[in-house]
C-alpha cells in the first residue's frame, strides 16, 4: 500500500492545493515568463506560495513544474535546464513540506506533469514515443528531487495521458495519478468523455483519476458524477477552477468566491471525489474555506 492509498484509507479523503500560477502572477511573474524558471531564481516565492496552501490546509501539494516537459521548455530555449528545473521544483515544495510538518505528519508532494502543448500524431508531428520519452525525463528528476506522486494534469489526449503514464513508470516506481480538463458538453478539447477515460486508463492500475481546470464547479462535478456512477471504488481527483473565468480588461478574473469553493468542496465529496482542490484561480483563502467546509466530515 502507498503512502497516498494509506491516508486515503484512514481520513476518506485529502485536501490538494490551488493554482500555483495563481499566486505566481500575484508575486510578479510577467505574463507569458515560464514559471519554472523561478524554481531556480525564486525558490524562495516558489517556498511561500506552497506554505500559504500548507497553512491553509493542503495535503497534497503539485510542485512548479507543470510545463516541465521538453516540448515546452523548448519553446523557451529551457529544454537543457529540464532535470535542474524539475528536481529543484521536487526539493522546494519536499522541504516546505517537511518544515510545515505538524501533528498530521508531512503533506504528500505531487510531481505536477502537464500536456505538451503540442498535437500527436496523425494530427500533428509529436509521436506517442517521442511524447513517452520526453515525460519519462520529466518523471526521473521529479522522483530523484523527492516526490511521492506523479501527477499528470490537465490532460485532453488519451494517447498524450498514455504517453506519459508509460513514461512514468519506465523510470519511476511512484504512484501516478492522471486527471483531464473538460469543458462545456463533459468532453475534453479532443472530445474524450469520462466514460472513455475511465475504459482507457483502466489498465494502468492508476492511484487515481479525474478531473482538473475546466469550466467551474458545476461542469466538475458532473464528471465527477459520471466517473463515479461508472466506477464505485476508484479514488477520484477533482481540481476545479475558482468558478468561471471572465476577462475584465486585461485581467482574468475568476467568480468563484471562497464560500463558493467551500459548498463545492463538501458537494464533491458527496459526490464521490476523495483529492479535492482547486486550479486556475483557486488562492490560499479558498483552500482554507474548502478545508473549513469538510471539517468534521467523514465517509
Amino acid at each position: 500500500m502507498t503512502e497516498l492509498q494509506r491516508r486515503l484509507r484512514e481520513r476518506g479523503f485529502l485536501l490538494l492545493d490551488g493554482g500555483m500560477g495563481t499566486l505566481l502572477m500575484a508575486a510578479g511573474l510577467e505574463a507569458g515568463a515560464p514559471p519554472e524558471r523561478w524554481n531556480l531564481t525564486h525558490p524562495e516565492r516558489i517556498a511561500d506560495a506552497h506554505r500559504g496552501y500548507l497553512e491553509a490546509g493542503s495535503r497534497v501539494i503539485l510542485t512548479n513544474s507543470f510545463g516541465g516537459n521538453p516540448f515546452r521548455l523548448r519553446g523557451r530555449g529551457l529544454e537543457g535546464d529540464l532535470t535542474a528545473l524539475n528536481e529543484a521544483a521536487a526539493r522546494i515544495a519536499r522541504k516546505t513540506a517537511e518544515e510545515a510538518a505538524g501533528g498530521e505528519g508531512r503533506a504528500l508532494v505531487a510531481g505536477s506533469m502537464g500536456p505538451s502543448g503540442e498535437l500527436m500524431e496523425p494530427l500533428g508531428a509529436l509521436t506517442f514515443e517521442t511524447a513517452r520519452e520526453g515525460f519519462a525525463a520529466q518523471a526521473a528528476a521529479l522522483t530523484e528531487g523527492g516526490a511521492d506522486i506523479l501527477w499528470i494534469e490537465t490532460m485532453a489526449d488519451l494517447r498524450e495521458v498514455r504517453a506519459a503514464i508509460e513514461g512514468a513508470r519506465e523510470v519511476s516506481e511512484l504512484p501516478v495519478v492522471a486527471t483531464l480538463s473538460f469543458d462545456a458538453g463533459g468532453r475534453t478539447m479532443m472530445g474524450v468523455t469520462p466514460g472513455q477515460v475511465l475504459e482507457a486508463l483502466g489498465g494502468y492500475e492508476l492511484a487515481a483519476v479525474g478531473a482538473n481546470c475546466g469550466n467551474g464547479t458545476g461542469e466538475i462535478e458532473e464528471v465527477i458524477r459520471r466517473m463515479r456512477a461508472l466506477n464505485p471504488s476508484l479514488p477520484l481527483v477533482s481540481k476545479s477552477n475558482a468558478g468561471k473565468p471572465t476577462w475584465i480588461g486585461a485581467e482574468l478574473v475568476y467568480d468563484g468566491t471562497p464560500e463558493v469553493m467551500r459548498e463545492h468542496a463538501r458537494r464533491i465529496l458527496e459526490l464521490g471525489a476523495s483529492l479535492i482542490g482547486g486550479c486556475c484561480g483557486t488562492t490560499p483563502a479558498h483552500i482554507r474555506a474548502m478545508a473549513e467546509g469538510l471539517r468534521g466530515v467523514t465517509t
